[in-house]
This record gives C-alpha cells, sequence and structure tokens, in this order.
C-alpha cells in the first residue's frame, strides 16, 4: 500500500530526522493514528552557491555526480542567472538565481558548498549581499568552503592548491557527511 515510504512515530517537536522530508497520512488513513509520520526515503539536499561565471559551482557539481551519482539532491543557487545555468548544465537538480532564492534556500538544505566568500558581505563583486552572506552564516546546514577568493582575505594555515584538488576534498567531505548522515537515520 505504501510502497517507497517508510513509517514511524516521532514525538512531538523531535528533530531526529530533520533533513528528511515528512508527510502526515490523511486523517481517514486506516489504522494510523494522527502522530504516525510517513517518511519518503529521501536523499541528502546539498546547495551549491556560486556567482559571477559560476565556474566553481559547476566544477564542484561535477564532481559531486562523478563521484555519488544521482544519491543526492544538488541545489544550484547563483548570485546572478548566468551562474546559476552553468551550474545546472553541470548536473544540478534545480536552481535559483539571487537573493531571496539564495535565503529562502539556504535554511532548507543539509549542506552549503561553495568558495569561502559565501559567507563575506559584497563579496564577489558585490554580487553577494549582507542577507546572502547573513542567511548561509546562520544556516543550520553544514558548510564546505572552498578557500578561493577575489576578496582582499587571506586564510592562515591554507596552502595553494589548485581547483581540480579542492574539490576532491570537497567531494570527500560530502561523502562523509552523507555517511553521518545515514548512520543516524
Amino acid at each position: 500500500m505504501f510502497s517507497g515510504f517508510q513509517i514511524f512515530t516521532i514525538p512531538a517537536g523531535s528533530d531526529r530526522f530533520s533533513h528528511i522530508k515528512y508527510r502526515r497520512l490523511k486523517q481517514d488513513a486506516t489504522l494510523f493514528s494522527p502522530e504516525v509520520i510517513v517518511r519518503e526515503v529521501d536523499t541528502v539536499r546539498l546547495m551549491v552557491l556560486d556567482g559571477q561565471g559560476g565556474g566553481i559551482g559547476a566544477t564542484l557539481i561535477k564532481g559531486l555526480r562523478a563521484s555519488l551519482g544521482l544519491d543526492l539532491e544538488i541545489l544550484a543557487l547563483g548570485t546572478n542567472s548566468i551562474a546559476t545555468s552553468r551550474m545546472m548544465k553541470a548536473g544540478a537538480n534545480r536552481g535559483g538565481s539571487g537573493e531571496n532564492a539564495i535565503v529562502r534556500t539556504s535554511h532548507g538544505v543539509d549542506v552549503i558548498i561553495g568558495p569561502v566568500s559565501i559567507l563575506m558581505a559584497n563579496a564577489m563583486m558585490g554580487e553577494l549581499t549582507p542577507k546572502m552572506a547573513t542567511a548561509v552564516s546562520s544556516s543550520p546546514a553544514t558548510k564546505i568552503l572552498i578557500p578561493l577568493t577575489q576578496e582582499r582575505v587571506r586564510i592562515v594555515g591554507i596552502s595553494r592548491e589548485p581547483l581540480p584538488h579542492l574539490v576532491n576534498l570537497a567531494v570527500t567531505m560530502v561523502e562523509e557527511i552523507v555517511l553521518e548522515m545515514d548512520k543516524h537515520v
């Protein structure tokens, strides 16, 4: 009757499965009380954020798809439509552009990936607004930051690595996060 679903009873207010979508059964469902929640088997939701030409984001998405396949939902969020379009072509599931898309989406994902400048107001030649930086930094999502920036920021303890090496490291981190989330489900 409910193929593709798993059924759990969850105490009210519990966030044990906060990275998974829930659907309440209809009131007329037989043998189930209103507290029973049906959980669709879902994937990790990952937001890749980039601006300007979207090259870093596109490279990240290609690396994630090559390593993890379709096992996670990748949302491409660009500070502009060109960046979003390039990330969509790289294999993202869905995309959005601009401040409101970034602010709204950043609080509904499990992982946010992008260059370190996604935490800096007015970065990317002013494309990243203070509201975007605040939304990303205050999101409960795990953040994986690529230490590349055109801003006048130097990060102590970081060696200069080419983008492909950094993408490999980021993909490895995402794999670890996915495994960790699967343990808690």
